[in-house]
């Protein structure tokens, strides 16, 4: 090892030049070795009868005519003529080369992988589910400003409504009657939020309160402070008692329910969080906002998880699928799918082209979007098909301009679909008992594309 020096380098070894060149060839050129050693053994016939040639051509050409062959020695050490034989010691390192398939073998596999690569389809579109026209069939009035935000009770008895006029109303769901007036909000009331684990329902305002009230005392007793402006959305996480709140002052703040404890102020958004989902997988909170992003939270260390950019415009409505570990977001350029937990792209649903203010989902993967110029458009969940287009009717005495839909939901069952709008009334719409697939069929073609597959 220490012998190699600059000045006085060892004396050359024969016997290890020719191993490091076999080992050399083998490695370089191991899978067509075999075609040397036959070209060897071709050679060297050859040469005989070269010479045996030369001998006889000898009269013919004159005597100092020779033809030379160049022995395979003087190409010891080149790589096109390198022998497959292993070095002396070393033969069991260095298998013998796999033999090429008999031409019969060859010919089988070979149609076997053209029959592979015929057979592959390309991805079809599949087609949309038929769903059945929805119909108006009852306006609920009786809040003096515009109503805006919902809420379903849990057992699907009766709803809430909270409305610029600073009240908060109960309805039966069955005969749209009013049940119940509960005031104390000092603003427009925002959003609400009903437990189904307890008998409270959370509501919060532009008044920077975030109240709960017991239903069984119709009183509040608890209020959250913390937000330093108004606060448009509230909802509750479905297994454990936390609270989570989002408003103009571009956080989202998460409470506990029973002590009032600010746990954590999700920070990060740049304008207003208009959206604030949970649920009980991750992510557990998502919030979309006026700053075009939607954010995926880190619920244990308060901090982001994801932040999706894709869409150009503000962020109003957010919405959890209740069977698929999905989501949708709805802006006035698109409204996306995106799968959990990671926030990966799915389709976008384009066509709604208002400001999207809410979106609702049935079990029937019947997503329905409405528009602040009253327009509620439905959709099938799977395929983004937009099966039905409705324009509300404003209630009479109220101009046009009134017919914005601020927030939408489906009862517990998913056979009716309430919206809150600006002609201050609660519209309730059902199904259509008469319609089938013969009267109303799927007027669908296929197009593009456009889903991204995983």
């Amino acid at each position: 090892m220490f012998l190699a020096d600059q000045p006085n380098p060892p004396p050359p070894n024969e016997k290890s030049d020719k191993i490091k060149m076999s080992v050399k060839a083998h490695d370089e050129y191991g899978p067509v070795l075999h075609l040397v050693k036959n070209n060897q053994k071709s050679s060297m016939n050859a040469d005989e009868d070269h010479q045996t040639n030369n001998v006889k051509r000898e009269g013919a050409e004159g005597p100092n005519f020779e033809r030379r062959i160049t022995p395979l020695s003087e190409f010891e050490g080149r790589e096109l003529y390198e022998t497959d034989a292993p070095p002396p010691g070393l033969e069991d390192l260095y298998p013998a080369p796999t033999p090429a398939l008999p031409p019969s073998q060859a010919l089988v596999l070979a149609g076997t992988q053209q029959q592979a690569l015929t057979t592959r389809r390309m991805p079809s579109i599949p087609k949309p589910q038929w769903h059945p026209p929805w119909k108006l069939y009852r306006v609920v009035s009786g809040h003096l400003g515009w109503v805006r935000c919902l809420a379903v009770e849990p057992g699907n008895d009766w709803f809430a409504t909270g409305s610029n006029d600073r009240i908060i109303k109960i309805w039966d769901l069955a005969s749209g009657r009013l049940k119940l007036s509960l005031t104390g909000h000092i603003s427009a009331v925002r959003g609400i939020a009903i437990s189904s684990r307890q008998p409270y329902l959370f509501s919060c305002g532009e008044d920077k309160q975030v109240k709960c009230w017991d239903l069984e005392y119709n009183k509040v007793i608890r209020h959250y402070h913390g937000h330093l402006s108004g606060v448009y959305a509230i909802d509750l996480h479905p297994t454990i008692d936390v609270l989570v709140t989002g408003g103009r002052d571009s956080t989202a703040r998460v409470w506990d329910m029973r002590t009032k404890a600010n746990i954590h102020s999700l920070s990060g958004h740049t304008n207003t969080v208009a959206s604030v989902q949970c649920q009980a997988t991750e992510p557990q909170i998502m919030t979309g906002s006026h700053d075009c992003t939607v954010r995926l939270w880190d619920l244990v260390a308060g901090k982001t998880r994801v932040t999706l950019t894709h869409h150009k415009k503000s962020i109003r409505a957010l919405l959890i699928h209740p069977k698929l570990n999905m989501f949708a977001s709805g802006a006035p350029d698109n409204i996306k799918q995106w799968r959990c937990p990671d926030g990966n792209f799915v389709q976008n649903l384009s066509g709604h082209n208002a400001i999207v203010n809410c979106m609702g989902i049935n079990t029937d993967n019947v997503l329905v979007s409405g528009g602040d110029n009253g327009t509620l458009y439905f959709w099938d969940w799977k395929t983004g098909y937009n099966f039905q287009r409705l324009q509300t009717p404003v209630q009479p005495g109220s101009i046009d301009s009134e017919a914005g839909i601020f927030a939408c939901t489906f009862d517990q069952s998913g056979t009716r679909l309430l919206s809150a709008e600006a002609d201050k009334t609660v519209k309730i719409f059902k199904e259509d008992e008469n319609a089938s697939e013969e009267t109303h069929p799927v007027n669908w073609k296929p197009e593009i594309l456009r889903r991204k597959r995983f």
